[in-house]
């Protein structure tokens, strides 16, 4: 039963992500073109370019590794946890979870930044 549910799931996920990741890559590409073939790029444009490349990469590791961190936890619960089979509770825990370390990591880096 989960395998006729989760396959279609993973595989029209991971195409939505490749296609968005993709999208937004080349889009990043022709804005810059763009720029650049018009005569935009100075300084102040070079600054942003590299502030916003690397407001994403130095958090990286805090944010994958709460994320892994919460999710181990809630499997670890889960484990313990009794259930029957058909149960939506094991989701819903995983959920809960992952959605508690992306909002951990967004309130740590809303406090460091300040």
């Amino acid at each position: 039963m989960n395998e006729d549910v989760f396959i279609p799931i993973s595989v029209l996920g991971s195409l939505g992500i490749s296609i968005y990741f993709f999208t937004k890559v080349m889009t990043d590409y022709m804005l810059k073109k763009k720029m650049i073939d018009k005569g935009f790029v100075n300084d102040d444009t070079q600054a942003i370019f590299k502030e916003h490349s690397n407001a994403d990469g130095k958090y990286s590791s805090l944010k994958w590794g709460l994320i892994s961190f919460f999710t181990g936890l809630s499997l670890i619960i889960m484990e313990y946890v009794p259930v029957s089979p058909d149960s939506p509770m094991p989701y819903g825990l995983f959920a809960v979870a992952v959605s508690f370390g992306f909002l951990l990591y967004y309130f740590l880096v809303k406090r460091e930044t300040k």
